[in-house]
Parts: C-alpha cells; structure tokens; sequence
C-alpha cells in the first residue's frame, strides 16, 4: 500500500478484529481484499493474537479475498458471508460482448463500494460476481443493464457447481525459472520491462508482494502482475539443445 496512513489504519483493523475473535468467540470479517493488502496482514502475522483465521474469495484460486478470524475450529467461516450472482443477457443474441470492466462498471454506478465486491468472472458474455451476501438482494433487485444490454441476476445456489476462470495454455522457452523471465513470456514483453513493476511492488506471487527479481518460481505458485493479469506457472517440461528451459504456464483470461 502507498499511503502510510491507510496501512496504519487497515493494521489497527486487522488487530481489532482479530481481538474480537480471541476474545468473544466469534467470527470477525473484514471486506475484500485485494492483493497489496492482503501482504499487509501477511506481514503482521507474527504480531496477531493467537486466533484462528481464514483467507477465501468465493472460489479457489480468487484474488481478492476475504479475511475471516474465528476461534473455534468447527466454524465454517464462509458458510453464509459470500454470494456468488450470475449476470447473464435477457437476449444473448443482442447482447454487447461484456467483459470484466463493463461487469465492474456497471456494479459500482450502483453506488456499491469496491471492497464489497470480489472477483468478477467472465465466461461468454455472462458474468459471475462474487460480493458479500448482504448486498446480495440489493444487486439482484437493482442492476438491470451492464453496457447498453439488459440482464437479469441470479443467485448461484449452494448446489450450483463451482465457477472456475478460464485460462490459456502458454508454452515457451527461458534461461530459468527467474521471476522476471517468466512474467516476460507470460505477457510477451522484455525483461527490461518487468523490472520497474517488481521493484514498484506491483509483483504478488501467491498473494504476497515479491520485489526481488530473480525470485525463482515454485511449480504451482500464482503470479499477479498490476495491470497486464494473472498465471499460475506450471513447471518446467524439458531442457533444449542451448540450455534453455520449456515452461508451461496458465494464463487467466
């Protein structure tokens, strides 16, 4: 985070609601989080009270995420705390083609604040926005364009199978598994590039900032870069004649 006195302020909540949990026996929640600070409460862990806590988006792999501390074991910290609204085309033959930002775009001309949105998915032109329940209704009951296209909502149900993103396969070749050569393939650009997004601390490797460009990546780990996107980097396939590597990642679309 830039600004000393936000963090400061997003501490003292994560310690107040982490107290909250120790003391009362209950669950404490804050609002989505994004990736910046989420690192701020990696980086107080170490200070926190003895409690339970819990880290979720709506769905594996989500970005922006919930924090939740309870202390008892038996609690399902989510259970009730996240909705899932499909957004979909009265009409999918008339409809504009609705990406992310138009999804986005049209939630927050609603007057509904950032951090109580998560992840926007998007497959096709349907979108499947994760929020906090209790602006569930107010979104069903209210949004009704995204762009010039009519929609209806939704709301997936506790049977409905779990949204996963898309993504595509990306093939190529590095001198190593470097974090700068690889965010290079993954986003074809130069490795000169990259440098001045890690050291600006807009490099998150499984949710936690990494300024250190020859950070060498673990084979599963999740990469998110400010601006161009994610990957999950999926290892290394085999060795060329020049001593290069064949990685394979996975590109969010």
């Amino acid at each position: 985070m830039n600004n000393d006195k936000e963090e400061q302020i997003l501490r003292k909540r994560f310690m107040d609601l982490a107290r909250a949990a120790e003391n009362k026996g209950v669950c404490s929640y804050t609002d989505f989080l994004n990736l910046s600070e989420t690192g701020v409460f990696y980086s107080m862990r170490n200070v926190m009270p003895n409690v339970n806590y819990d880290l979720f988006g709506g769905y594996t792999g989500a970005e922006r995420k919930v924090l939740c501390f309870y202390g008892d074991n038996s609690v399902k910290a989510f259970s009730d705390y996240i909705t899932c609204i499909r957004i979909l085309p009265l009409n999918i033959k008339f409809s504009d083609d609705l990406n992310h930002r138009d999804f986005l775009g049209a939630l927050m001309n609603l007057g509904i604040e950032r951090n109580k949105v998560g992840d926007i998915l998007v497959k096709e032109k349907e979108g499947y926005v994760f929020c906090e329940t209790i602006i569930s209704r107010f979104i069903i009951d209210t949004l009704d364009k995204v762009k010039r296209t009519s929609i209806r909502c939704e709301i997936m149900d506790k049977d409905a199978p779990e949204v996963q993103p898309e993504f595509q396969e990306i093939l190529g070749s590095v001198s190593s598994a470097r974090l700068d050569s690889i965010i290079a393939l993954a986003f074809q650009t130069s490795r000169n590039s990259i440098l001045g997004l890690i050291s600006g601390g807009k490099v998150y490797v499984d949710g936690k900032s990494v300024e250190s460009n020859s950070y060498m990546l673990k084979e599963e780990e999740t990469v998110s870069v400010r601006g161009f996107g994610k990957f999950i980097y999926k290892g290394m396939q085999n060795q060329t004649k020049k001593g290069r590597y064949y990685v394979i990642l996975s590109k969010y679309v």
